[in-house]
């Protein structure tokens, strides 16, 4: 029997190392041994009918338009996925025609949790499924008695969207002795790296990181107290996955995409944008033990939609229901 044959396209590459390649990686692992699965940074009709895929996953509505428009055209029968990211849902599908385009186009939409159905137009959500990613569990390894430092991480690459300059500027307002605000990820903006630098040299209790390995990165986020996600914008943030699989409770910005991954009920939220009170939250959460524990006990009731096996058990579901579909079934 041949295996059907599946094309990732992922406009991020292993080099990115974001939240979009590590979809893509992880997904390709989940698929392969059912499938003949490749990864790829765009799709093109030039490969031919012979070695086309059965089925096109397409990350990024925008980045990824051209991709899925070709292969729709190319082969109107056979399935399309699209994954939206946090930029395609609240921003690119309010103001790009491409992505709008990618919505109508694909067979199958996914979104990265349940609150971001609301943002897809009416006649579409039918063909909408949500999927949580995932990460294995992984025990934390920080805030021993003898720690000097409590830790507070932020991981994501300097650019505008994940906000670095709230967790910059909240630096010089905690006030608790022994908290030290790291930030990992890689430079995509001059200007937020200057920033960083600044902020390094004028504050010793803020360091930047730059950008590490994935297994590094999630090592410390493990060794930390707690993690900040300040982003203006989530589709559905890897990094929050892996803090709360790492028992780490999460300080997050305000913002529709974060409380779709938390609950809406969820304690350690904070305005967008406002240093000081992300400031407060993280000396409440770094000296205040039962606010500590409220919140490391509601990111572990959140746990169980994150395991990789849910994640793994519904991508494939999907997959199969939409191959089963095709006129010759594989």
């Amino acid at each position: 029997m041949t295996l059907p044959r599946i094309t990732i396209v992922s406009p991020a590459s292993a080099r990115d190392n974001n939240g979009n390649w590590q979809t893509a990686s992880r997904w390709a692992h989940f698929l392969r041994g059912p499938c003949m699965v490749e990864v790829s940074g765009n799709w093109t009709a030039d490969t031919g009918p012979a070695a086309a895929p059965d089925l096109l996953i397409a990350l990024h509505a925008r980045r990824s338009a051209a991709s899925l428009a070709a292969f729709t055209n190319a082969f109107p029968e056979r399935p399309t996925i699209l994954v939206l990211t946090g930029t395609d849902l609240y921003r690119d599908i309010d103001t790009s025609h491409e992505a709008r385009a990618s919505l109508e186009r694909a067979s199958a939409l996914v979104v990265l949790q349940e609150a971001a159905l609301a943002r897809l137009p009416a006649p579409l959500r039918a063909k909408a499924h949500v999927i949580y990613q995932s990460a294995p569990m992984l025990a934390p390894t920080g805030d021993g008695p003898g720690e000097r430092h409590l830790d507070i991480c932020m991981i994501g690459h300097l650019r505008p969207e994940k906000d670095p300059l709230t967790f910059m500027r909240s630096a010089a307002l905690v006030t608790n002795p022994r908290v030290r605000l790291l930030h990992i990820g890689g430079s995509l903006d001059p200007a937020l790296e200057a920033a960083a630098r600044a902020t390094a040299t004028a504050n010793t209790r803020y360091g930047w990181l730059g950008s590490l390995p994935h297994a590094q990165t999630r090592a410390r986020l493990a060794g930390s107290h707690a993690m900040v996600i300040a982003s203006t914008m989530e589709g559905g943030a890897n990094v929050i996955i892996e803090a709360v699989t790492s028992g780490v409770p999460v300080l997050a910005s305000d913002i529709e995409g974060n409380r779709g991954m938390l609950g809406m009920d969820y304690a350690g939220y904070f305005p967008p944008g406002d240093a000081a009170a992300l400031a407060q939250l993280i000396d409440r959460c770094a000296g205040d033990a039962a606010f500590d524990a409220q919140l490391r006990a509601q990111c572990a009731a959140r746990a169980p939609l994150f395991a990789p096996a849910a994640e793994q058990a519904a991508l494939c579901d999907l997959v199969d229901n939409l191959l089963d579909k095709l006129p010759d079934k594989l």
